[in-house]
């Protein structure tokens, strides 16, 4: 076998030098280095951003998503969406194990890899189902994943659809528990998703009953599953790409305090400033949506005088994935 370097590098056709999510194509033939894993592919999780916006393209066509999908898979050589800059994850079955692969894992285990789609070889041979509501794609297919790539066992216990759905959006909750403190006040935008029912829960539990914590979404369908929930003090329907007006509703909300952490986990773009309006000053933003335009968040906090944080919603945070597989088992009914 030949030889790998640890971040994918050596799969990297164009531009040379960069890594392999920065690339516009990369290497996706299936012949194994070193230090790679080779696993057959049978779902894809897109993530929320890039599937919403295929679904507009496609004008909610599902042929002409999975066409979408395997034009971009053919020119990148992985699911890396130009529009939105953003990919997902898989599950699949492990086939071959290179010689130098640092994991543990045997050929025939079941996983699901905790890296984007955006930097992950694959190849697509048929997509056999677009699942709508899931923002999840059926597929045979295989994939490389880099020595220095994350994975999790699937659970025995838990459906795979089920369990690809919360894993790939492990990070928010686990996050969003690190970040809460108990008496706060704390906003979730977009709380009626799975990513935002989740980091509910958390900040519900950590905020405790000294704290308020607020869930909004944009429908009526979503502050429904907020309420069902249990998980939000108060439920509000707004939206967030309108920043005054989402800024007052806010301050009606919080008796004109604002909120000490918002977590924003929308779909859709332009919402960079409501979330910063709705914060108060040395107050925690936390963008776990990849429709975040972080230069109009800088520039945008700094031109209305806002001294707030504001953190990237990184995928990964130390054990995000047992997490995210706990409060599954716990909240079965809501998904």
């Amino acid at each position: 076998m030949k030889e790998g370097c640890p971040y994918g590098s050596h799969r990297v056709i164009e531009p040379k030098g960069v890594l392999p999510q920065a690339a516009w194509k990369i290497d996706n033939t299936m012949q194994l280095y070193d230090n790679e894993l080779l696993i057959d592919v049978n779902m894809l999780n897109i993530d929320a951003a890039s599937f919403r916006q295929m679904k507009d393209q496609a004008k909610g066509n599902s042929q002409e998503i999975a066409g979408i999908i395997l034009d971009t898979v053919a020119k990148r050589g992985k699911q890396h969406n130009p529009m939105t800059g953003s990919g997902g994850m898989f599950t699949g079955r492990v086939c071959e194990v290179g010689e130098k692969f640092p994991g543990e894992v045997e050929p025939g285990e079941n996983i699901a890899t905790l890296v984007s789609l955006s930097l992950t070889p694959l190849r697509i041979d048929a997509i056999h189902d677009v699942d709508m509501e899931r923002d999840q794609v059926k597929i045979s297919g295989q994939a490389i994943l880099f020595a220095s790539g994350i994975y999790a066992k699937l659970p025995i216990d838990l459906p795979r659809d089920y369990a690809l759905a919360l894993l790939d959006v492990a990070g928010a909750p686990a996050q969003t528990a690190r970040l809460v403190r108990p008496g706060q006040t704390v906003l979730v935008i977009g709380g009626g998703g799975k990513s935002g029912l989740l980091c509910l829960y958390e900040a519900k539990k950590r905020a405790g009953i000294t704290g308020k914590v607020i869930g909004l979404s944009y429908s009526e369908r979503g502050c429904l599953r907020i309420k069902r929930s249990g998980f939000a003090d108060q439920v509000l329907q707004g939206d967030a790409t309108k920043p005054l007006e989402f800024y007052q509703k806010i301050l009606k909300a919080t008796n004109g305090e604002l909120a000490d952490i918002t977590i924003n986990c929308v779909d859709v773009p332009g919402t960079e400033m409501a979330s910063i309006l709705a914060t108060k000053n040395r107050g925690i933003v936390y963008f776990f949506s990849m429709a975040t335009n972080f230069t109009a968040a800088a520039l945008g906090a700094e031109g209305v005088g806002k001294d707030v944080q504001m953190l990237i919603g990184n995928g990964y945070t130390e054990g995000h994935a047992e997490i995210v597989l706990d409060i599954g088992r716990r909240l079965k009914s809501l998904f």
